[in-house]
């Protein structure tokens, strides 16, 4: 079966060939993927090069850190996406978006301020976890309608921090 992951508008091809061999738009890799035992870390091979990153499901998307960066993954399989092609929904970021913390952590900067305009890409929230510091960032465009953290918070995972509209 094929999927298709959406990231930041890029749509990537990806059909899992076996346990470590996949195919990402028609391209071959070995990979090795282990869950780590500290929170929602996972261990990830991808020919040879070795990436550590926290996982969860928010809702029907993906939340991936990865090197620092949050990325918001949406997955569906060939069959959903041609079900959702043919009831002619558009799969467009519109509405509220709640930014979750994606582990637990301190917060370290809130670069933004209720009723900010942003672009996609901007630094929400700095969130300092396990002695690094990631940088959250915005999915889309919109405008920072309520900030629910502070500057030096302790925050748990999946704890809403701001909302963007």
């Amino acid at each position: 079966m094929k999927y298709i992951a959406t990231i930041e508008d890029k749509e990537y091809e990806i059909e899992i060939l076996s346990e470590t061999r996949v195919l990402i738009d028609d391209v071959p890799h070995e990979i090795d993927f282990k869950h780590l035992r500290q929170y929602l870390s996972f261990s990830l091979l991808v020919d040879g090069k070795s990436y550590e990153t926290n996982i969860y499901q928010d809702n029907s998307d993906w939340e991936v850190l990865l090197r620092g960066r949050q990325f918001t993954v949406n997955v569906e399989d060939e069959r959903e996406r041609r079900l959702r092609l043919a009831a002619g929904h558009i799969s467009v970021h519109k509405g509220k978006f709640v930014l979750r913390a994606p582990m637990p952590g301190l917060v370290i900067d809130i670069p933004v301020a209720e009723g900010d305009q942003i672009s996609k890409g901007d630094v929400l929230v700095i969130l300092e976890s396990m002695k690094m510091q990631n940088e959250l960032t915005a999915p889309r465009d919109g405008t920072v309608t309520r900030i629910q953290a502070k500057v030096n918070d302790n925050v748990e995972r999946k704890e809403s921090l701001l909302v963007l509209e």
